[in-house]
């Protein structure tokens, strides 16, 4: 007798999942409708009958169309092979069944970490059963069972993201080659704080910057541990923001934090990690729901209900947002909290990102850091930084990637004499490149002469990427030069119109702008395996992009070039004019850029403008179009540009660019007063503003350490603070004591210090005339939050009540850093002393030492002090209250805090 499952005559499951021994005498899959309705995913073969168990024989029609011995051994083959599926289907039921006992909350580790060929049988299974449990009107036990699965298909996604990001292609490596990311990867430094602020430098100048920051100074965080609170920090963290130059690590910190979790090694309390690049998200044009774009681009989880997003612990990543194509408008977009309304795309992360949309998920989003201050700063909780490759790690990567030690030794030792390499080398990519060129150089395989600039190192690699593709190319053809020749030509035009556009990663429609034919970029990335690549494993279409943005601007410039000495007719009117008048139109762009766009193609185009450089590309290059006037005239005519106090960051990038033609004769000149070995080394001389600005490129490019900054050292005055702002705002430390630095020397001061006020610790104004005016300035840099200032010196700067105020309500925004205040030889009267007292009083306060020498501070200003210091007596170890009128009832009580056991004070000067 069949047992048919019909509408409205719901059975129990346990009449589903008999013992296994049971014949099964009913078609589950059976409707009552004449059509069949068997389940199938992706064809229509299932429309046939449908599949039946019956208690009979399994094979009664076969057997009566085979008759003779074959037929009965097929007989027996069929019922094997229907008892193991049969065992198998009541199996899976079952552990449905114990999935929805209260005695089984959620799935075992059995159940969870299975092989992939079992989660598909299940999968299938669990489909046919939630459809059969809906038919019989079960819906709340059918939704239940799905959701007590969800490991199920957190195991399906670990598994595809662990397929697609355990391992990465190497510079090196050949086309298509790629190595495990755990075997390769090398930690990168990566630091906590910083904001959302933008930085219109170029980011190699950035770089630079970073580069003469002590280890010590910045907090350093391990990749999977930014969504930890800091100690102390109670607020848990959503969002967090990662900031970097291109090339420094960001996607590959991206791609070890995922790779860990599929692997169990960490952040095993998030549920879902889903990945959604920038680059991938441009591509979608069409309005979609939250979960429609999840399980657009992540179908492992498609059966997860809408709910599921709320009770599950979810993490989306936003890699990329320097690559995005979208607004992201976050003040007139709509507000939306529903996952399964639609939306275009920018409405669905604005409202993620502000937390409107699914605010219990966790958010990481890394962006390079001219396009950080896209992400409104309050709907970041956490900010950090990718720095790469600190000094050692360096001289590791070198070791590593050379295999002769005498070599590396040498090739470390060269790097390191030549400021500009080894600055550029925190980037992973470029040791990559300086390693190819270096090796190969200095190893005797090629005879040429070290390169000594970026454009010589770029040239270099760019020669021997194609020297590599002489070997034969798919099996059959060799590649020309002038397959060469015309590759290298198409791929800068591509890098110069994008670079124009400010872009990074290309389409296929922006490919075709450039005359690329999309059907033959195989022979693009053939010839420049190691320059020009496509990513692949992309859901929704093609992704193209230069393998770093310096490589994108060489091309550009290159192509600049190559267009200026064949008349190229692309660009025809430009080049109408001589090659000098072409470079002094290239120097006023880069100048007139706002985010230093131009700075490095800038740098790239003077030195391919040179004739050494030329020659060595004269397979590509056809004609020279250089000359020894040219460069002379174009260093003059930069040497012009600085002489009219252009930005101190213009300045520095037109150094680089004399470098580049050869010409060091500024830093020539400061170098003699450089070499005095006293104080004062300016003392008497009047420097032009083009030597100031020489003055300040070689120290920033020198070897010195800049962790201290003495200005007495070079001239104590206000014009030589004001001249050497940017040596200062690279110093950790910095003195400026008895320099006659005023409020106005204060308010630039402030305003410098505060574009990275995390960087200082100390600063000493002793014997200066900053009034309370001055103060009030500096107090603005103090109560930034980002501010780790430690020690503060300010001896007889003519401070009064007034600006005592704004310095100590400064303090009390931010107290946790200042260890050391020194007030002495000022004002402040006992209402100062009082405001001082209750910042004392407050327990973040972490004040040690206080100096009030000579401060005007009566009995009632020593009385309010006395107090604080008692309810309050855990950091506090000296105080002096000398040349002040506290008066003997207020000596005693003071005297009084030596003896008691909770108070730390050891130093009590009256």
């Amino acid at each position: 007798m069949d047992v048919s499952v019909r509408k409205n005559q719901p059975k129990d499951l346990s009449d589903l999942c008999r013992e296994e021994d049971s014949s099964v005498k009913s078609s589950l899959w059976q409707n009552e409708s004449p059509e069949p309705s068997c389940v199938s995913m992706k064809s229509d073969a299932s429309m046939g009958l449908p599949l039946e168990f019956s208690s009979g024989d399994l094979s009664a029609d076969l057997s009566q169309k085979h008759k003779g011995p074959e037929s009965h051994t097929a007989k027996k083959n069929i019922d094997s092979i229907f008892k193991e599926l049969e065992h198998k289907i009541i199996f899976e039921l079952k552990s449905f069944k114990r999935l929805l006992s209260p005695d089984y909350p959620e799935c075992s580790e059995r159940d969870r970490y299975v092989d992939e060929d079992h989660n598909r049988v299940r999968e299938g299974l669990l489909k046919i059963t939630l459809l059969i449990l809906r038919k019989m009107n079960q819906t709340d036990l059918a939704n239940t069972l799905q959701t007590k699965l969800m490991p199920v298909y957190q195991q399906k996604l670990r598994s595809r993201l662990q397929d697609k990001y355990q391992r990465i292609s190497e510079g090196l490596s050949n086309h298509g080659d790629s190595t495990c990311l755990n075997e390769i990867y090398t930690e990168l430094y990566i630091t906590e704080g910083g904001s959302g602020e933008v930085n219109n430098e170029h980011e190699v100048r950035q770089i630079e910057t970073v580069s003469r920051r002590p280890e010590t100074q910045e907090t350093p965080i391990n990749c999977n541990d930014i969504f930890k609170p800091s100690p102390g920090q109670d607020k848990p963290i959503r969002t967090v923001l990662t900031k970097g130059v291109a090339g420094i690590g960001k996607t590959v910190s991206v791609q070890k934090f995922i790779l860990d979790w599929t692997e169990g090694k960490a952040n095993q309390d998030v549920h879902f990690i889903f990945p959604l690049p920038f680059r991938e998200l441009n591509l979608i044009q069409k309005n979609l729901s939250l979960v429609d774009l999840l399980n657009h681009l992540h179908t492992e989880t498609k059966e997860l209900k809408s709910a599921d997003y709320e009770d599950y612990k979810v993490m989306f990543i936003f890699d990329g947002l320097d690559e995005r194509r979208l607004r992201l408008d976050f003040e007139n977009n709509p507000s939306l909290s529903d996952v399964t309304e639609p939306a275009s795309v920018d409405v669905l992360l604005t409202n993620l990102i502000k937390g409107k949309l699914l605010p219990s998920a966790l958010l990481w989003i890394t962006s390079r850091p001219a396009a950080a201050n896209q992400i409104p700063p309050e709907c970041v909780d956490q900010f950090t930084e990718v720095r790469g490759f600190k000094d050692p790690q360096k001289e590791e990567y070198f070791r590593k990637r050379i295999n002769d030690p005498s070599l590396a030794d040498r090739i470390i030792t060269y790097i390191r004499s030549s400021r500009s390499l080894f600055i550029m080398c925190h980037i992973p990519v470029f040791c990559w490149i300086s390693a190819a060129v270096l090796e190969r150089i200095m190893g005797k395989a090629e005879s040429a002469e070290i390169p000594k600039t970026l454009t010589q190192m770029f040239t270099h690699f760019l020669i021997f990427q194609t020297k590599l593709k002489t070997q034969k190319y798919d099996g059959k053809y060799e590649i020309s030069p002038d397959q060469a020749r015309k590759t290298i030509l198409s791929l800068g035009k591509l890098a110069f119109e994008q670079l124009e556009k400010g872009n990074l990663i290309f389409y296929e429609e922006d490919l075709k702008e450039s005359g690329i034919d999309v059907r033959e970029v195989s022979v693009y990335s053939g010839v420049c395996t190691q320059i020009f690549r496509e990513e692949f494993g992309l859901q929704l279409g093609k992704v193209f992009s230069f393998v770093h943005l310096s490589i994108q601007e060489f091309l550009a410039a290159l192509f600049k070039l190559l267009s200026f000495s064949e008349q190229n007719t692309g660009l025809k009117n430009e080049f109408r004019s001589p090659m000098s008048s072409l470079l002094k139109r290239e120097v006023d762009k880069a100048l007139q850029s706002e985010n230093g766009r131009w700075d490095l193609f800038l740098r790239f185009l003077l030195g391919l403008s040179l004739e050494s450089n030329q020659t060595l590309l004269q397979g590509l290059l056809r004609k020279t179009v250089s000359s020894s006037d040219i460069s002379q005239e174009t260093a003059a005519y930069i040497k012009q540009k600085i002489r009219e106090n252009l930005s101190p960051e213009k300045s520095i990038n037109l150094f680089h660019c004399l470098n580049e033609l050869n010409d060091r004769s500024l830093e020539q000149e400061v170098q003699t007063y450089l070499s005095r070995r006293s104080n004062y080394r300016l003392s008497g001389v009047s420097l032009s503003s083009s030597q100031w600005s020489a003055l300040v490129f070689v120290l920033l490019n020198s070897e010195e350490e800049l962790d201290e900054f003495k200005l007495s050292k070079y001239d104590p005055s206000e014009e030589c603070l004001l001249r050497l702002l940017p040596v200062i705002q690279a110093s950790r430390k910095i003195d400026l004591s008895c320099c006659y630095i005023t409020q106005k020397g204060c308010a630039a001061l402030s305003l410098a210090l505060r574009s990275n006020p995390s960087h200082l610790t100390e600063l000493n104004l002793n014997y200066n005339k900053p009034g309370d005016s001055g103060v009030k300035l500096l107090s603005a840099l103090l109560e930034d939050p980002h501010c780790k200032l430690n020690k503060l010196h300010l001896w007889s700067c003519s401070i009064g009540e007034e600006g005592c105020a704004a310095l100590i309500s400064a303090l009390r925004s931010n107290p946790s850093h200042l260890t050391e205040l020194d007030l002495s030889c000022n004002t402040p009267g006992d209402s100062g002393v009082k405001l001082l007292s209750a910042l004392l009083e407050d327990p973040q306060c972490k004040l040690e030492k206080l100096r009030l020498y000579d401060c005007s501070i009566g009995e009632e200003g020593c009385a309010a002090l006395i107090s604080a210091i008692r309810s309050n007596p855990s950091h506090l170890t000296e105080l002096d209250l000398r040349w002040n009128k506290p008066g003997d009832s207020r000596v005693k009580p003071g005297f009084a805090l030596l003896e008691d056991p909770h108070c730390k004070l050891k130093k009590l000067l009256i």
